[in-house]
């Protein structure tokens, strides 16, 4: 909203973890010092605080891995590289200890550089608007080039490509290339639409969510969503990265694949349990090296099945948030790692958000349906003559419909104009009784049509009735 500062959903969310690790902390403080009090008076309110101080720290630890992505989205990589550390001493950590200041200062030193003042929020944002564009995460040519190696495609059959963010279209474009393929996309932005209309076959205008799509019609998917998180004027925020997932892996056709490229550190819990619940023979790639420092991207590579009934373990896939360096490179993806399926798919619906004038100019340019409803028959241009001579009232009937209105070419030319006036005639009878005698006079109007024909000759100008 105009005159609204941007509330961004990392700054907003780290800025309520810093105090809630703060209280937490120090409620650990509290509590150990109440078990030892408690152990000299009471043991068995020293076992029920000690329980209460265990709960202290692991909400401390969900806190602290709460706030590891969020950094690393702030792109406060150090910041998220303390966390990590955090997490495994206080794990670890003995309850009963008495060094709980070491570990006190340090939970306050790291909720203390949290970039949530207003210096560092406004650097943050700043920073994410320049590099984000609006969470524009464009996929560079050598990383789709590695991710095509891994793609095989059917021969004799046309496959359908669906990229619900597809941005300027390059991407799909490169994968579509010299594949047989027929390029679907929808952007938001209607500058990169309309750029994405040069290269792909198909481009819906505007939100992806609010698009109509065939369902089970796309040979593959590539899914590269935005993940910029901004609260929304109800205060209320969504994952796009969740959200793109969940509502397009429907129109992937099943045993279809899924190219889906986010950071490392989105594979969260609830991403992982979507990914793992759809879709099977998952494998994670990191981008090449300098990518992978630029935006910490991975591709994950799935092909979508019918859900399970028994939910799936997914401790394997998460792995992969907390160890990036462990994902193999993509560089080392095998060739034709995912055959995309041999049968044909119709895609029957494909409708953007907004009205797209200019793909409706082009499908009317290479169609004739327009030319043939606008055309004029051969009647409308072959000289039109009766099959039998005219008789003089059907004569009269023409001139005076203006169908013979107009120059008549022959030995004189001229020009004739016909209408029809109407002519009353008043006629009067007297009347006269048997004797003979005057009895008055009865008058008659008779209305006629009169035909009149107005001639302009080389010779003047003659009115023929």
């Amino acid at each position: 909203m105009a005159g609204q500062r941007e509330r961004y959903y990392a700054i907003e969310r780290l800025a309520q973890l810093q105090k809630q690790i703060l209280s937490q902390a120090q409620g650990m403080v509290v509590q150990r010092a109440k078990v030892e009090k408690f152990r000299r008076e009471d043991l068995a309110a020293a076992r029920d605080t000690y329980s209460e101080l265990q709960c202290i720290r692991r909400g401390l630890c969900q806190s602290i891995r709460e706030s590891q992505p969020l950094l690393m989205e702030a792109e406060e990589y150090r910041t998220a590289s303390t966390a990590e550390k955090l997490l495994a001493g206080l794990t670890g950590f003995d309850l009963m200890s008495t060094g709980y200041k070491a570990v006190y200062e340090a939970l306050s030193t790291f909720a203390g550089i949290f970039p949530v003042n207003e210096v560092t929020s406004a650097r943050v944002v700043g920073r994410l608007m320049n590099n984000i564009k609006l969470g524009y995460y464009p996929t560079d040519p050598e990383n789709i080039s590695l991710i095509l190696r891994g793609i095989r495609f059917p021969e004799g059959v046309v496959t359908n490509l669906l990229d619900p963010c597809c941005g300027c279209g390059k991407a799909l474009r490169q994968i579509a290339q010299g594949n047989g393929c027929y390029a679907y996309g929808v952007e938001l932005d209607e500058a990169r639409a309309e750029e994405a209309q040069t290269r792909l076959h198909r481009v819906g205008f505007g939100s992806f969510f609010h698009s109509r799509v065939s369902r089970e019609a796309f040979h593959l998917l590539f899914l590269n969503p935005p993940y910029l998180s901004v609260l929304n004027e109800s205060g209320g925020h969504s994952r796009h990265e969740k959200r793109f997932l969940i509502e397009s892996l429907g129109c992937l056709a099943y045993g279809g694949l899924m190219i889906y490229i986010i950071p490392y550190y989105r594979l969260t819990p609830d991403i992982c349990r979507i990914l793992m619940d759809n879709f099977e023979q998952i494998t994670v790639w990191r981008f090449t090296d300098g990518e992978f420092r630029k935006f910490r991207q991975v591709v994950v590579m799935g092909v979508r099945k019918n859900r399970d009934l028994e939910p799936q373990d997914t401790c394997q896939l998460e792995r992969n948030a907390v160890h990036p360096a462990e994902i193999p490179s993509l560089t080392q993806i095998p060739e034709g790692l995912y055959a995309l399926p041999p049968e044909s798919l119709t895609v029957s619906v494909f409708q953007g958000e907004r009205f797209n004038e200019k793909e409706l100019e082009q499908q009317l340019r290479r169609s004739d349906s327009f030319t043939r409803m606008m055309a004029r028959s051969e009647l409308d241009y072959a000289g039109k003559r009766p099959l039998l001579p005219l008789s003089l009232s059907q004569i009269g009937l023409i001139g005076g419909s203006g169908m013979i209105n107009g120059l008549i070419e022959c030995d004189s030319p001229h020009i004739i104009k016909g209408r029809i006036v109407k002519v009353v005639r008043t006629e009067t009878e007297e009347q006269f009784s048997a004797r003979g005698k005057h009895m008055g006079s009865e008058i008659r109007e008779t209305i006629s049509n009169k035909m009149i024909f107005n001639v302009l000759t080389p010779n003047g100008f003659k009115a023929l009735a």
